[in-house]
């Protein structure tokens, strides 16, 4: 979400996420080898500078993120850092019961089961109950 909130400090932006549901939040950068979380869905508001993520895997894309954007990944969803400018740092959070997730960098057997049992989470981080997020999430469970 480009632009999902208005640009502030990363305790701003930690308590932003703490309040709209979403917990275990970090301030730092992302990691710069491809990652995923098979057992937690990853909020990633940024909070300063500006960045270039590789998302999906190393056969994804390349997005631009500055700071007052914001990222949900959904679990399995693989991620890296390609480049950054010096003060870029993003906030970090995961849905409740799930901050205390795992990281791979290669895929067992076993994660895609996991990553399809991880429930959806019940607010979106930046916007709350009724958020895009929420919306898309809905929409999508409509679907099936």
């Amino acid at each position: 979400m480009a632009g999902a909130f208005a640009p502030r400090g990363p305790d701003a932006i930690c308590s932003m996420l703490e309040e709209n549901g979403w917990g275990g939040t970090w301030v730092w950068t992302v990691f710069g080898d491809h990652h995923f979380h098979p057992d937690a869905h990853e909020a990633l508001a940024v909070a300063s500078g500006h960045a270039a993520l590789m998302l999906g895997g190393p056969d994804g894309r390349a997005v631009r993120v500055s700071a007052g954007d914001a990222l949900v990944l959904p679990a399995g969803t693989g991620h890296r850092l390609m480049t950054q400018s010096p003060d870029f740092r993003v906030c970090g959070a995961y849905p409740p019961g799930q901050a205390g997730y795992s990281t791979r960098r290669a895929a067992t057997a076993e994660d895609a089961r996991r990553i399809a049992a991880v429930p959806l989470p019940d607010t979106d981080p930046v916007h709350g109950a009724d958020g895009p997020v929420m919306r898309a999430w809905r929409r999508e469970r409509a679907a099936r």
